[in-house]
């Protein structure tokens, strides 16, 4: 009897798709950091559209900006002590709910916003740049959430197209 040899799938595998995508937005983080640096800019890269919809929405709950970034309650609040210890945003209780805190940007945080605006121009035309040369990954993402949304990775498996 000749036992089988099992071979694991190859880490640059497709069975390894967030891994690669993981990659990526890890490797965008960490340049984006260098470009903000470089602009005076503190907002830690990926809290940027917390800021966005805090600017947006005025005041909010960490409920409220969950909601509307489509994250959970949990990666929103550990976000918060960051910007708060940067003195970008600021906490009070809600006044019918004690237990819930009211968050609103500081004068620096729009100040570091209206920085941040202006990066997102420089920002667009090096994605501009790149999507040139590999294709328009952002669209491509959305394209694929959008599928794996619509049809969920175990359907894909029981019932392949």
């Amino acid at each position: 009897m000749t036992k089988e040899i099992h071979h694991p799938a190859a880490i640059d595998d497709a069975v390894f798709l967030g891994r690669a995508v993981e990659r990526l937005s890890v490797l965008i983080a960490e340049q984006s950091k260098i470009v903000f640096d470089t602009m005076g800019i503190v907002i830690p890269v990926r809290s940027c559209s917390l800021m966005i919809v805090l600017a947006t929405l005025g005041t909010a709950s960490a409920s409220d900006l969950a909601r509307e970034l489509g994250h959970s309650h949990q990666l929103v609040m550990q976000k918060i002590p960051k910007l708060l210890d940067l003195g970008l945003i600021r906490h009070r209780s809600d006044d019918n709910d004690a237990r819930r805190r009211i968050l609103t940007l500081t004068d620096e945080g729009l100040a570091q916003l209206a920085k941040f605006e202006q990066c997102t121009v420089l920002i667009q035309a090096a994605y501009a740049g790149l999507f040139a040369e590999v294709g328009d990954v952002r669209k491509f993402v959305d394209r694929a959430a959008d599928a794996l949304n619509e049809r969920p990775l175990d359907q894909r498996i029981h019932s392949p197209l």
